[in-house]
């Protein structure tokens, strides 16, 4: 009885070794993220085809940036790395195909400059009897330069989409949705 304790003592403590070098002691946390910010101007998109009106039977395509996923993991001891998804709403309109193509953009912003930015294009094909889709674009990866005076949360991440000057102007005449 007292080897078979003895043994039961032995394994307990070996796994509560191993569990201690896997996980996080109880004084980590995860390192803070930038805040992210879906752009209220550029959030939207409202494609038109070029020699026509802008009302609805116009419209080529119609979009909006819904959300978006992820989260940061700590790269040595000066960088973090955020890692996200972005998903959309696109839906066909009246004067679109079904293959078009849109662009958006995830930038990395200290105060107001902007440090990084990544621009993602993505071809979209509307199945058959189909006018709308929510789609979920590529991972967007970005490093923020970190200290002890200084986390991730001093850094934005700003997301929207890649407008043309007239898309964009018709984003702030209509305001937000």
């Amino acid at each position: 009885m007292f080897f078979r304790s003895l043994a039961l003592l032995a394994v307990v403590t070996a796994l509560a070794g191993l569990a201690g070098c896997s996980a996080p002691r109880l004084t980590e946390f995860a390192p803070s993220c930038p805040r992210v910010v879906i752009l209220a101007d550029a959030a939207d998109l409202s494609r038109y085809r070029a020699s026509g009106g802008r009302d609805l039977t116009d419209l080529v395509l119609d979009g909006r940036i819904v959300s978006f996923k992820g989260g940061c993991k700590l790269e040595g001891v000066d960088h973090v790395r955020a890692k996200l998804t972005v998903d959309l709403r696109l839906t066909r309109g009246p004067a679109g195909s079904r293959v078009s193509q849109i662009s958006y953009f995830v930038a990395v912003r200290e105060g107001n400059q902007v440090l990084d930015k990544q621009t993602y294009n993505l071809g979209i094909n509307f199945p058959e009897n189909q006018d709308q889709m929510r789609l979920t674009g590529p991972e967007a990866s970005l490093i923020v330069a970190v200290n002890k005076d200084k986390s991730a949360a001093a850094y934005d991440v700003l997301i929207g989409f890649q407008l043309s000057a007239e898309e964009l102007a018709v984003n702030r005449r209509r305001g937000l949705r």
